[in-house]
């Protein structure tokens, strides 16, 4: 039934922001030219590789990290007028919507890990977290999100695996809207720092 809805909601969604979408596209490429989408291997379901879009918010070139494990001087040199925007109010995640159309996300989820984040990634084996897609949003995100360390984050996704239901993913979503627009708990780069972009 997730599966079914996914893929409904996110033909949708991709329909009904379709303007959207051509909109920041356009102004993505004037502000730093192409590619317009950032394309980078994700861990997903079942612990296999998939390539997640984003659109490209940082320079061509930048290192492929944890935002929160890039320097202040880096994020600061590096994003562009854009890019602060769209990660203010995560419209970078739009193309994810592809992501969910194809099968590899679901709107709901633990966040997808890339593939160098060991320590975290063991925990997620242990608690069985690759048995459900990854998502745009999770229950790690609002609860902490930026602000909690990786054990924090698996256990979080460990119990969003064990108790997971669509009122979960419905009451998530709606937490999820209140953090975007209240920018809370998003850290840049090392900054910790309520209010920052992610």
């Amino acid at each position: 039934m997730k599966r079914f809805l996914d893929f409904v909601f996110s033909l949708l969604a991709l329909i009904i922001l379709s303007p959207l979408i051509l909109i920041i596209s356009i102004l993505v490429f004037i502000a730093s030219g192409r590619p317009v989408i950032f394309k980078q291997k994700r861990v997903g379901y079942k612990n296999t590789i998939f390539t997640i879009y984003k659109f490209r918010t940082m320079k061509n070139g930048m290192r492929q990290t944890k935002t929160e494990d890039l320097t202040e001087e880096e994020i600061e040199n590096d994003i562009t007028f854009i890019g602060k925007f769209l990660r203010k109010l995560s419209l970078d995640e739009l193309p994810q919507l592809f992501n969910i159309l194809k099968g590899d996300m679901s709107f709901v989820g633990p966040r997808p890990l890339i593939p160098q984040e060991d320590e975290i990634r063991k925990l997620r084996e242990k608690y069985n977290v690759y048995s459900v897609r990854p998502g745009i949003t999770g229950w790690a995100q609002v609860n902490g999100r930026d602000f909690i360390d990786d054990e924090q984050k698996a256990t979080l996704d460990k119990e969003y695996v064990e108790k997971h239901s669509i009122f979960m993913d419905i009451k998530i979503m709606f937490r999820t809207v209140w953090v975007v627009l209240a920018g809370k708990d998003i850290a840049d780069g090392n900054t910790k720092k309520e209010g920052d972009e992610k």
